[in-house]
């Protein structure tokens, strides 16, 4: 039995798979944020009751929000405070008896839809979320491909590169890490409202954006069009740096139908002429992809086959 939990900022969620990848067993509970003694217990307590449940001593791979130092194993950066600096992963296998594997969400999103059908044709995906944040993991042959500093793929807090800002009269916006005009700020779903707040004055919510978008209302085609330019080029040199096969989108945005025609027409002029866009498809498992990439971690420690 294989265990992905995916830790958030509100909910912390297990499902217990086979060794088919079938769901046996799930169960969310709140995240405590503040105090990492009680996470521990919170944790320890929820392995307990999936043992129980399953009658089995699952192996576990955790997914969530963050980067693990490679060096001393603490985590940076994360969305749940009381981990912030902490080795999460050691004094969970500490507390549990076990080993734990642990890694970035994106990453596990990104391994899950790389474990697809839709995928399998595909020697390299990269996998980008692109909701209230932005970030991206990179599969290569199903393993994931991590860097020296297990921070590869961080696209989000790649630079929006000046042809746009001057193209689109955009401020450098100070972007949460503490870099200055990060993709994130202007091509995360925030970022898309934050652009048409900019262009037209006009505070909307997404579905509202999109309602007028697909009536034809004018400043919210110059967003769109806009948004998808930028979002476009960013995909473009991923492919460049990269040459992956294809891209699969998560987050909120992902649910945009336009966007499956309208970026592979906006890679292309970011592209050398004659040279065909990468794939860009929506992913098969959406939010259960967390959960199964985690569990898919143990993929890469060959204890399933791929």
């Amino acid at each position: 039995m294989f265990y992905g939990v995916d830790i958030g900022g509100t909910k912390t969620e297990i499902v217990a798979f086979d060794k088919e990848m079938q769901v046996c067993w799930r169960k969310r509970v709140a995240t405590p944020v503040q105090d990492y003694e009680l996470f521990l217990s919170t944790f320890t307590s929820l392995i307990d009751t999936a043992d129980w449940a399953t009658g089995t001593q699952g192996k576990i791979g955790i997914g969530m929000p963050g980067l693990m130092d490679r060096h001393t194993g603490k985590l940076l950066s994360s969305n749940v405070p009381c981990l912030t600096g902490r080795q999460v992963m050691n004094d969970l296998a500490h507390r549990l008896n076990r080993s734990v594997e642990l890694d970035n969400d994106c990453c596990c999103f990104a391994l899950s839809e790389a474990h697809t059908q839709q995928a399998r044709q595909f020697s390299r995906i990269f996998g980008a979320i692109i909701g209230t944040g932005m970030g991206g993991g990179l599969v290569i042959d199903g393993q994931l491909y991590r860097g020296r500093n297990r921070m590869a793929s961080e696209f989000g807090h790649l630079p929006l590169p000046a042809t746009f800002m001057r193209r689109y009269h955009l401020p450098e916006l100070k972007c949460g890490c503490g870099l200055q005009g990060c993709l994130e700020r202007y091509q995360s779903g925030p970022g898309l409202l934050w652009l048409h707040k900019h262009f037209s004055g006009e505070q909307l919510k997404m579905e509202t954006l999109l309602e007028h978008y697909r009536h034809g209302n004018a400043s919210a085609v110059t967003t769109i069009e806009a948004w998808i330019d930028m979002l476009g080029c960013t995909l473009a040199q991923l492919q460049l740096i990269l040459d992956v096969d294809a891209f699969v989108l998560g987050g909120g945005v992902s649910n945009i139908e336009e966007i499956y025609t309208l970026l592979p027409q906006a890679m292309s002029r970011y592209l050398f002429p004659g040279l065909e866009p990468a794939r860009v498809f929506s992913a098969i498992h959406g939010a259960s992809s967390g959960v199964r990439g985690a569990a898919l971690l143990l993929v890469e420690q060959g204890t399933l086959t791929h």
